[in-house]
């Protein structure tokens, strides 16, 4: 792991603890689960929202009144609101990715749960999706949630990672060792 990407895990992983303990304490990991579902599809749809939280060019108070209009139009609870807004004070809204990935891990602790991350073609039904969970529960011997994504240039297939544990079933890779192997043999 690059220093960086450490730095920034370690600083997320400070924030992750202080508002998942809150939340716990406060009885509503339900609605920080919603929390973090509107702020991964944030980070996924909206240019804008990434350009506040990466980029320097933006003042702190700038960075805090957007972050606190975003919270309150997308509905995000307080702890995570003030959370947000302190972040932007002390200049730190660039872990928010880590923030995200963190609470995700540290809930599905807490539940007995792992976190599978599903990188398909294109987007997985709902039935998919729970035919996946299922597999990987009775693989896996604990319950899965499911964090999907989309990369079309698999062009077919999944690519599933649980822990350590990677499995990739895409035509990409298929066609990448086909690829190799056709090298060895000229």
């Amino acid at each position: 792991m690059s220093e960086p990407a450490s730095i920034s895990t370690g600083i997320a992983a400070r924030y992750a603890t202080a508002v998942y303990e809150l939340a716990k304490d406060a009885g509503d990991v339900k609605s920080l689960e919603g929390d973090l579902a509107t702020l991964t599809s944030a980070m996924a749809d909206s240019a804008d929202f990434n350009a506040l939280i990466h980029s320097p060019l933006y003042s702190r108070d700038e960075q805090r009144a957007a972050v606190s209009a975003i919270a309150k139009k997308a509905g995000l609870t307080n702890v995570m609101s003030n959370t947000l807004a302190l972040m932007a004070d002390k200049r730190r809204l660039f872990v928010v990715p880590h923030l995200v990935q963190a609470l995700r891990a540290a809930i599905a602790e807490d539940k007995g749960e792992v976190t599978a991350d599903v990188t398909s073609a294109k987007a997985l039904t709902k039935a998919q999706s729970e035919q996946l969970a299922k597999t990987l529960k009775a693989r896996m011997g604990k319950d899965v949630s499911i964090n999907a994504s989309v990369d079309e240039s698999l062009i077919g297939g999944l690519i599933v990672k649980v822990g350590s544990k990677m499995i990739d079933t895409s035509i990409r890779s298929k066609l990448a060792s086909l690829q190799n192997a056709m090298k060895e043999v000229g």
